[in-house]
């Protein structure tokens, strides 16, 4: 998993409350485990109208946006079903952190375990963000260390975060890098497994 140390990037506003794992990944890009190529995918029903075509009206389709790494949005983001797919969508299109006043709680979980950064602010904080990100100035910066957002004009936001997750966001962490690190000690269990219990070796 990339670590997460600071993120200076465009700042995008989608102004929608109890957006779900269904829109922000729609279940027929639900077919494979691979991370790679679901930005496709990526609200698509918001982003694409009947026909396939572009809707140039959302926000991640206005040429100010392209390349956004900071999507703010309204409450309750990622609610709805468990899929992960929703945050390797994200990331896949290149989002690392998402502001809200609050997430679903499995979402909120499967963003730590992939590198994605949800953020809570308070909701006049979320309405500047907003506010300002459709204003002239569109690039936020994201300090996960200092636990601060910087808006456009340089309003400065201090958020919370578990200590434990923030650590491994830091590192680059997620359940198997963390695993890993006990790695000698696995080795040396198994070594003594092997030594005083041979015949479980045998299958």
């Amino acid at each position: 998993m990339e670590a997460f140390t600071r993120l200076d990037a465009k700042i995008a506003p989608l102004p929608l409350a109890n957006i779900d794992t269904d829109q922000i990944i729609p279940k027929q890009f639900l077919k494979g485990v691979d991370r790679k190529g679901l930005a496709r995918g990526l609200f698509y029903d918001f982003r694409f109208d009947e026909q396939g075509r572009e809707v140039p009206d959302f926000v991640l389709n206005r040429p100010e946006y392209k390349g956004a790494g900071v999507l703010v949005a309204g409450d309750n983001f990622g609610c709805g079903s468990s899929r992960e797919h929703a945050p390797w969508a994200l990331m896949d299109f290149g989002i690392r952190c998402v502001i809200s006043t609050s997430f679903a709680d499995i979402f909120y979980n499967n963003c730590f375990q992939n590198g994605l950064l949800p953020v809570v602010l308070k909701a006049e904080e979320i309405q500047q963000l907003m506010d300002e990100a459709r204003g002239g100035n569109h690039v936020a910066s994201i300090d996960l260390a200092a636990q601060t957002v910087t808006s456009p004009s340089g309003a400065v936001f201090h958020f919370d975060i578990d200590p434990t997750r923030k650590d491994k966001m830091l590192r680059g962490l997620d359940a198997i890098g963390e695993t890993l690190q006990a790695k000698n000690d696995i080795d040396l269990y198994e070594m003594k497994r092997a030594l005083s219990q041979p015949w479980l070796e045998e299958a």
